[in-house]
């Protein structure tokens, strides 16, 4: 995917574990190669970041999509929703307030290097995985 398209890119912490967790269920899951992917700490992610006037980046997975980002829960739902199937029940969490599930995913994120671990260098894409890697 080019990145002058602009949607479906997520962005995503590459040396933590829950985030590369994230990443290998979405090539298991993500039949129809729906998302590309790029790690935050990538020149990638900063130029994306910067065309969609990202300057404070949260400590978040964040989707590009159609040129703008989402991040917290909003990337979230988004990513199931995009997946469909039995995917799209996580979608009852927008009965919640943005607010309420933000703080929820600001709870698991702050916590999940001790929780789940981090790597000392990004991931490295398998060969199968390198076409959906920006």
């Amino acid at each position: 995917m080019k990145t002058d398209q602009q949607t479906n890119i997520i962005l995503f912490d590459g040396v933590c574990n829950l985030c590369n967790g994230l990443v290998k269920f979405m090539f298991k899951y993500d039949k129809k190669a729906i998302f590309s992917f790029a790690s935050l700490q990538s020149e990638v992610a900063s130029k994306l970041l910067s065309e969609v006037g990202m300057v404070d980046v949260p400590d978040s997975v964040i989707v590009i999509q159609d040129g703008n980002a989402l991040a917290k829960s909003d990337a979230a739902l988004y990513i199931v929703k995009k997946l469909g199937g039995i995917f799209k029940l996580f979608l009852l969490f927008r009965i919640f307030p943005r607010k309420v599930r933000d703080n929820l995913y600001d709870a698991i994120a702050k916590r999940r290097y001790s929780w789940f671990g981090k790597q000392e260098a990004c991931m490295i894409p398998t060969r199968e995985q390198r076409s959906r890697f920006l």
